[in-house]
């Protein structure tokens, strides 16, 4: 029996020893052949097998020093298997072999937890024991260890002593489904607020053609729910907001969310330290409700951005966003425009290319992109078998990618002293830039027309880079596209007219165009201490500590606020929960001390910028060469993590009261 609905029931009493909602008791059993099995761990990636046999058999004699994965730093992909020589790999493959004959023999069909000694070996082996200093944050993905995940050590009956406290969370897509779920667990009186109708945020509201993950699928999920059937390595948009709107079911936190309803303006009140948040439902009927703490979960990729072009509003065709797409137009022998070149757009262009009459697709500047062979490609029979059979294997595969990714090429991204080369920060730098332009030079050998135009002219991993499996090469070559590289002049009724006096007739042009990015919580009126005005206050330079807390706004926390995004490493969904854990801990303190409120120290804010900026200025991206939607309009880098991700792991750890003014 699976633990989908009693997990749920469980983590809600506090009976659950596994913290996720897609756990599994019960896994089919083997009854394949010895040669069915040699074909299995022929096709496997050995390293997620390897450990999931050690867990399942309780051997961990398996994982043997002489076949630790070396993992070198990957520059452009990771060498598979972890970099496991050829001797190693046949060695280990002759142990998983023998480890997956005794599950079958044994009837092993369940797993249980490890001890903290287990899993320091696991640890050990497959980090190739890489820096200790990682491995209390590895835990924390690991479910079969207890006590390390990121469920509250409290609740708040025990410590609320009879106060009145709730929290509103703003947005229901994955921040906001990660914030209200620690505070169901953790007992605190909640409700989230939803403009949509929907949870899933981003993968409820993009619906375009073709849209997709970026990033390997088992790694893009909570460590509290994590599904091991993917269907797909990178899989499509559909597929993630369904994920989305299970884990909310299983998670139970449906109840609290308020749909259809957008809050405009948040006013705190110091006399008695509570939040003034007023809504506006669907029907346009207002209403003000009171809050102790407002977390904002509104993500930075919320509000289209559309191109400053004179006279858009005169095109007489149809126009829509990426992000707003209107599923009832038929593209099919259309004259379709697509400006933009960044994710949204590489993904779009394919997928509508050989329905349209006319393609022409506007290019501001190039994507740098990364060769995935695979990016559309069905996850792997192997995989789909180990999953049903082999316990827990989905979730250690998880646990491997997630970790490959935690510094993932972030070397490459480091600007080398005294480095004074145009177009790099560093040797390997310059290295990734060289292969990739070689890359894109075997593509378009053909077309050497475009090979110009389709060559960056940025660093490497000043942005992120795309994914690469050869379509939007054979798209931008087929004979109905045309790629426009001269800048957008003015949009007339026919079409767009170019800077170069050339009018592109089109019957319908989609804005794949990117977000108002750097105008964190607009169009939110946020008001704190003293009148405070939030975006007064930033002036269009958002900044908080960890991208959580602002001076002025006591118990207003943002989940993924300024500076928590990545480029060449991380994942969003770490940053996600770690920015909750230490919410739902300054939450902890607030009310087991009975305090209103904790207030950030402007001291410490502006010692926590000045040292981020001096990070990100050696950076790729805060290059002053580099002018991406990373920076805001005084080119200052407000949107991305310079650090370590195990850093923002020890920073969210502990709330550090020193940092804060206590309101009594």
């Amino acid at each position: 029996m699976t633990n989908s609905s009693t997990a749920a029931a469980a983590q809600g009493t506090g009976e659950a020893v596994v913290d996720d909602l897609y756990w599994r008791d019960q896994y089919e059993a083997i009854t394949e052949d010895d040669a069915f099995l040699r074909d299995i761990v022929e096709g496997s990636d050995l390293p997620a097998l390897m450990v999931a046999l050690a867990a399942v058999t309780r051997d961990f004699s398996l994982l043997r020093d002489d076949l630790r994965p070396p993992q070198p730093p990957a520059e452009i992909t990771g060498m598979p298997h972890g970099g496991m020589s050829g001797e190693q790999q046949v060695q280990a493959r002759e142990l998983a072999f023998a480890a997956l004959k005794r599950v079958r023999d044994e009837k092993l069909t369940g797993v249980g937890t490890l001890t903290e000694a287990q899993a320091q070996d696991i640890l050990t082996w497959i980090t190739n024991a890489a820096n200790p200093e990682y491995h209390p944050m590895l835990m924390h993905d690991m479910a079969l260890v207890e006590g390390h995940g990121g469920k509250p050590k409290w609740n708040f009956r025990d410590i609320a002593v009879g106060r009145d406290f709730s929290v509103a969370v703003i947005g229901s897509g994955v921040s906001g489904m990660a914030a209200a779920y620690r505070l169901k667990q953790a007992g605190v009186p909640y409700t989230v607020f939803e403009k949509g109708h929907s949870v899933g945020g981003t993968w409820w509201k993009n619906t375009y053609p073709g849209v997709r993950l970026d990033t390997p699928n088992y790694a893009y999920s909570f460590s509290f729910a994590q599904r091991d059937d993917w269907p797909q390595q990178f899989s499509q948009g559909p597929e993630i907001f369904e994920y989305t709107r299970q884990v909310a079911e299983r998670g139970g936190i449906l109840d609290n969310i308020e749909f259809n309803t957008e809050v405009t303006s948040a006013d705190y009140d110091e006399t008695t330290g509570l939040w003034n948040v007023d809504t506006i439902d669907a029907g346009g009927r207002p209403a003000t409700r009171l809050f102790n703490a407002v977390i904002t979960a509104v993500g930075q990729l919320d509000r289209p951005k559309y191109p400053d072009v004179p006279g858009r509003e005169s095109f007489a065709g149809i126009q829509m966003h990426s992000a707003e797409w209107d599923n009832s137009v038929d593209v099919t022998g259309k004259r379709v425009a697509v400006i933009g070149t960044g994710a949204s757009a590489y993904q779009i262009v394919p997928a509508i290319v050989d329905q349209v009459s006319a393609l022409t697709v506007f290019q501001r500047s190039s994507p740098w992109m990364l060769p995935t062979k695979g990016y559309y490609d069905d996850m792997p029979d192997s995989v789909q078998w180990l999953v049903r059979k082999l316990p827990h294997y989905g979730q250690w595969l998880r646990f491997w990618q997630h970790w490959l990714g935690v510094e993932g090429r972030q070397h490459t991204a480091v600007a080398e002293p005294g480095w004074n080369r145009p177009g790099s920060v560093s040797a390997v730098n310059e290295k990734v830039r060289r292969e990739l332009t070689e890359l894109l030079a075997s593509q378009y050998q053909d077309r050497p027309d475009l090979l110009a135009k389709v060559t960056p002219n940025y660093i490497v991993g000043g942005k992120r880079m795309l994914r690469d499996n050869g379509v939007w090469a054979e798209s931008l070559k087929k004979p109905q596209t045309t790629l426009v590289t001269e800048g957008l002049d003015r949009m007339v009724p026919e079409g767009i007219v170019t800077k170069d006096g050339v009018l592109h007739e089109v019957d319908i042009i989609v804005y794949a165009t990117g977000f108002q990015a750097s105008d964190f919580l607009e169009p939110l009126q946020i008001t704190g201490r003293k009148g405070a005005d939030l975006h007064e206050y930033w002036g269009g330079d958002a900044k908080a500590f960890a991208g959580i807390t602002v001076p002025n706004f006591p118990n207003l926390f943002m989940v993924a606020g300024p500076n928590t995004g990545h480029v060449v490493n991380g994942s969003l969904y770490s940053m996600i929960e770690y920015g909750v854990e230490y919410i739902l801990e300054a939450i902890r303190i607030i009310v087991e001390n009975d305090l209103k409120g904790l207030d950030l120290k402007q001291e410490v804010l502006d010692g926590f910028i000045e040292k981020l900026d001096a990070a990100s200025a050696t950076k790729a991206w805060g290059h002053p060469s580099v002018q991406t939607w990373y920076k805001n309009r005084f080119g200052r880098v407000s949107q991305i993590w310079p650090y370590k991700v195990v850093d923002f792991w020890n920073i969210t750890r502990t709330v550090n009261l020193d940092d804060y003014n206590q309101l009594a």
